[in-house]
């Protein structure tokens, strides 16, 4: 049996050497939920939200297989990425779903307080082109990141704008009247947000994720709140070290369609 975790402190040592803001946020209780395999000493459990689940403690195939959005409302219907702590569980990942689990890496950003370039960041904003303009994510334009592929992820994980108002930040950039880039909070935990950039296909490499970027990290200090960095790909490393991040380590997940 595979349960629903609502105390969480039962299952926070199973978690305690990952240093991950979305399974923070599980184990806070602001998003996202945590599902293990005893409710009182659970051996096994994940961390789930929105497109990403981890995996931790002693390897369970019935955990790994346990993923119908009937069940757990918290999986996408097509598409997980799966982190594994230990190479046994990505031995259970690809056995539970073939070909359709793609191996990925990922690359984990330091977590430091107080490093970064206040006058830098804000040297960033303002080096960006006149013909574009950054504000914050409003209402309005929580609305309208819902209505693009290439935006929706900026929000997607506020069910609505009061929950977004009250968890959420982030900054969107315009051209004249077209939004073509912003930065947000893919998650919030107690003590800050995960950073979601999203820039449209056709505005890219003009400097706009850089601007949106250096604009949501001065407003989340402003705010006494972190901005974690988790990178995708070499290229989104390097924006978050021009941004003033440093590179931890890569690791190991899962695509599962």
């Amino acid at each position: 049996m595979i349960y629903k975790i609502e105390h969480t402190q039962t299952v926070a040592g199973l978690f305690e050497h990952w240093q991950e803001t979305i399974i923070w946020s599980c184990l806070d209780r602001i998003m996202g939920s945590i599902y293990a395999d005893n409710i009182q000493n659970p051996k096994s459990a994940m961390a789930v939200l929105g497109d990403f689940c981890f995996f931790t403690g002693v390897p369970n195939p019935e955990l790994v297989a346990f993923k119908q959005k009937e069940a757990i409302p918290d999986f996408t219907p097509d598409f997980i990425i799966m982190i594994p702590q230990t190479p046994q569980w990505s031995d259970l990942i690809e056995k539970c779903y073939g070909s359709n689990a793609k191996k990925v890496t990922r690359y984990a950003m330091k977590k430091e307080p107080d490093i970064f370039d206040i006058e830098k960041l804000q040297q960033a904003i303002s080096s960006l082109s006149p013909e574009y303009s950054l504000k914050l994510i409003d209402k309005d334009i929580y609305h309208l990141c819902q209505t693009t592929g290439w935006s929706r992820d900026l929000v997607s994980q506020f069910p609505d704008h009061p929950a977004y108002q009250q968890l959420g930040l982030g900054v969107a950039a315009f051209h004249n009247e077209t939004m073509v880039s912003g930065a947000s909070s893919y998650s919030r935990y107690k003590n800050g947000i995960e950073i979601e950039i999203d820039t449209k296909a056709e505005f890219r490499q003009k400097g706009l994720a850089y601007a949106c970027g250096a604009k949501l990290i001065l407003e989340c200090l402003s705010r006494n709140l972190y901005p974690s960095w988790d990178a995708q790909n070499k290229i989104s490393v390097a924006l978050a070290e021009k941004l003033g991040y440093h590179y931890d380590h890569e690791y190991t997940a899962y695509e599962v369609k």
